[in-house]
């Protein structure tokens, strides 16, 4: 599907859009992944086939990627939630941190060269992916830190995702898997915390995007509202068809899914910085 989209002519954009809603739901329902690592380089793509401003390409797609993320978390959360999957009392410890984390580094983002940044999250979810399909367990006696430890890990969390614009399951799910959470808790649990993600995320760019130059016509802040309303208008769609397979697929399999996943936006963003 990413390779149909990648090649579609400019004329063709408005159907590009709902093709990448329905691929972005589905994932985040089925992982608990917000879908910005598919979302950044496609949508990259796509504008810079509508003609758009090349300096404003990075920032536009990390600005629209993290405001669709916040229709697809809620979508997603919803579903998990009704499935018992989402462990509360964990999401309300992590989101004073996840705020915080995500908020600020929307500032660092449209300062900074994301490249090294971009090297070292590739690696980190490579190196997380092999560990789950060696399915190495963690230590019997490792547990969720307190309120303190949890407020940390967020964070960190929600920094590493503006920067990136994903809805932080790359880094909550193998996180909470660290910590004994079982697998379909770790991913419900990572679909709620990805709209505290998405929400801070999104008021970040429109913030360090309202008074830029060279944005096109339709743009709020660093979102593109056309690609917004027709990725989320499918994408909440396909959120619940995922969320429903993943409480059908053994913990094995989806394990294995999880970390397939992780190396193909590993790969995806390392080609997007240097590919060209």
């Amino acid at each position: 599907m990413l390779t149909v989209l990648l090649n579609m002519t400019p004329d063709l954009w408005w159907i590009s859009y709902p093709l990448l809603g329905a691929a972005v739901g589905f994932f985040a329902g089925l992982l608990g992944v917000g879908g910005g690592g598919i979302m950044v380089p496609v949508l990259a793509s796509l504008f810079a086939a509508q003609g758009f401003a090349p300096d404003k390409l990075v920032h536009m797609a990390l600005g629209t990627s993290m405001a669709a993320i916040v229709m697809t978390s809620l979508s997603s959360m919803r579903s998990h939630h009704r499935h018992g999957a989402v462990l509360w009392p964990v999401v309300k410890r992590i989101t004073p941190g996840i705020l915080v984390g995500t908020f600020a580094a929307t500032f660092i983002a449209s300062r900074m060269d994301s490249a090294p940044l971009a090297i070292f999250f590739a690696c980190f979810m490579t190196y997380v992916a092999i560990q789950m399909l060696l399915n190495v367990k963690p230590k019997a006696s490792r547990e969720l830190p307190g309120t303190v430890g949890l407020s940390l890990a967020g964070l960190g969390i929600g920094g590493v995702s503006a920067l990136v614009a994903i809805g932080g399951g790359s880094l909550t799910v193998p996180f909470l898997s660290w910590c004994n959470v079982k697998i379909h808790n770790a991913i419900g649990t990572s679909a709620a915390v990805g709209l505290p993600i998405a929400v801070a995320g999104t008021v970040g760019y429109i913030i360090n995007g309202w008074h830029a130059q060279g944005t096109p016509p339709l743009t709020f802040g660093f979102i593109y509202l056309p690609a917004l309303v027709l990725i989320t208008g499918v994408s909440t769609i396909t959120a619940p068809w995922g969320a429903r397979l993943a409480h059908r697929l053994p913990v094995a399999a989806l394990k294995k899914v999880f970390a397939g996943v992780l190396v193909l936006l590993s790969a995806k963003m390392l080609h997007a910085l240097f590919g060209a």
